[in-house]
């Protein structure tokens, strides 16, 4: 299926542009003469728009010279738009056929699950080499920074929340990485891939490390409409952020890395340095470190026959059934997606003796491969389609991808089961609070679990609605109880801690509507049930 729109400038001339290069005008064809469109390369596409400096209208209409051409929701629909942020044609192009075909739902159906996954132990027993350094100069850390903290009732990006000493997110990373300069006297740069609700406040921060060891670039990912979900129509009524548009935009997916990082000219500036390989991850995820064996594993390959794209699993628990998982279909590693499930085979996706590992979104990928798919327009993402409820009930539809799921478009793709201390995300407080604590020692940056504690694994914490924002956990712990030998901890309703307090085994408090429990300082619970109302008063 093939369409194309109509693009007019203020001066009112008419430009076709289409899905790809050679849709529309040719790339050999000089286009109009001097005040005419001009034509630029803008988001991988071949987009003709109004003479420079002038607004672009963009009408959202088939082009009714192309008999093929597939009626969309948009007809008559008009943005007025500047020229630098038009609508990215990606969207215009597949919006409509994904909302109404949602790809991907077929792959729950492959039998064949065998998959390309080595154990992380097979990689670590071929040891280092004595230069490890000469492979740290080939690579470049990217985290991925789109995130806010509003789930944790903080403002601002999620990566400059406070999470352990002090350190935020940015923090951490930062130094884990001038650890790795300093050690090994490399040159590994950071890379943050902002979004447009992060990009202004992350880069007036990043003026605190301008005397670390450590080169930091910045690139925005894209922003896109939000849909109606009853008239398919995009909610976006211009291309401001402000007032009642304040709603109507979202960052795609970290699917979108791939698009932008090309964009941006980082991808080329970084492969004109003698950058190789990018390692990616979410900046909240405190586990995902550079590690020197999965590192050495790929440049020690011939480069004929190098991966081109790791993505690091590990072991799944009842915790993680809803994470993605690797399957082989049609002779390829390809990540499957819950929501690309069907109803039917939900069940079966969260089995843990079927799917028994997950996608830590741990990525080790080739610089220059990305660069040649980009070129060949060949990075097949499918794409997820989110529901959302917007603030005032509107139903929108959200169309995302997934930086892993272009592993099937890499050759040579792999998977490593890696430890589980390679996946500490901190998604919530109860994520916080075991990070936090005396669990974990802190060392350059990396969180490493402490040697005093006897037992493999986490505890599993679960903390109520009173613990949700951070400023109200903050006020229920005078400070971070020991949890050396913790196995569960629950925690519901009006509950505070005092100082130097153990908690060990199994701890469940239970504080009633109305009621409310002080668990004193220096209290030490183990294996306790705690429920009804106590109270601890200053006389």
């Amino acid at each position: 299926m093939c369409f194309g729109f109509i693009v007019k400038s203020s001066r009112d001339r008419e430009v076709l542009i289409g899905p790809g290069t050679g849709t529309g005008r040719s790339s050999s064809d000089p286009g109009p003469g001097p005040g005419g469109p001009h034509r630029t390369r803008d988001w991988d596409r071949e987009v003709f728009m109004g003479p420079t400096g002038t607004k672009a209208c963009l009408n959202l209409c088939p082009d009714k010279s192309n008999p093929s051409h597939w009626p969309t929701p948009w007809e008559g629909r008009r943005l007025v738009v500047e020229p630098a942020t038009l609508v990215q044609i990606w969207f215009l192009k597949h919006c409509h056929r994904l909302v109404l075909e949602p790809s991907g739902s077929g792959l729950a159906h492959s039998s064949d699950l065998s998959v390309q996954i080595q154990p992380y132990e097979k990689i670590q027993s071929k040891g280092l080499p004595d230069d490890i350094s000469a492979s740290l100069n080939k690579l470049a850390v990217v985290k991925l920074n789109g995130g806010l903290g509003t789930s944790m009732g903080c403002r601002g990006p999620k990566s400059l929340i406070s999470v352990r000493n002090g350190n935020t997110f940015l923090d951490l990373t930062v130094q884990q990485i001038e650890h790795l300069n300093k050690t090994f006297d490399a040159d590994v740069p950071l890379v943050l891939m902002n979004s447009f609700n992060t990009d202004e406040d992350t880069r007036k921060i990043l003026q605190k490390y301008t005397h670390r060891r450590v080169k930091i670039h910045t690139f925005s990912q894209s922003r896109y409409p939000r849909i109606n979900k009853e008239s398919l129509l995009p909610v976006a009524g211009h291309m401001g952020m402000s007032g009642e548009d304040a709603e109507a935009w979202y960052p795609p997916g970290h699917g979108d890395i791939y698009a932008s990082f090309s964009r941006s000219g980082l991808l080329d500036r970084l492969i004109g340095e003698g950058k190789e390989y990018v390692f990616v991850s979410n900046i909240d995820n405190l586990g995902a470190t550079v590690d020197l064996f999965i590192l050495q594993h790929l440049m020690s390959q011939p480069e004929d026959r190098r991966c081109e794209f790791i993505m690091e699993v590990t072991d799944k628990t009842r915790a993680d059934v809803k994470g993605g998982t690797l399957i082989q279909y049609q002779d390829r590693l390809r990540l499957l997606e819950i929501a690309q499930v069907p109803k039917a085979h939900v069940d079966e996706f969260k089995s843990v003796t079927k799917f028994k590992i997950f996608n830590t979104n741990n990525l080790w990928i080739s610089l220059p491969a990305i660069r040649r798919l980009q070129e060949q327009n060949a990075m097949d993402l499918e794409v997820i389609v989110n529901p959302k409820t917007l603030g005032g009930g509107l139903n929108v539809l959200q169309l995302e991808t997934a930086v892993g799921a272009a592993i099937k478009s890499f050759r040579r793709a792999l998977g490593v089961n890696v430890p589980r201390s390679r996946f500490l995300p901190v998604k919530t407080t109860s994520d916080l609070l075991l990070v936090m604590s005396n669990l974990y020692s802190l060392d350059s940056g990396s969180l490493t679990m402490s040697k005093r504690r006897e037992f493999p694994g986490t505890p599993h914490v679960k903390l109520g609605g009173c613990f949700t924002k951070v400023q109200e956990f903050l006020f229920r712990f005078e400070d971070i109880p020991d949890m050396l030998e913790l196995d569960h901890l629950t925690v519901s309703g009006d509950v505070t801690f005092g100082k130097n307090v153990s908690l060990k085994g199994t701890v469940i408090i239970i504080a009633n509507h109305g009621d409310q429990i002080d668990i004193p300082a220096g209290a030490m619970l183990e294996n306790k049930i705690v429920s009804g109302n106590l109270r601890i008063l200053d006389h």
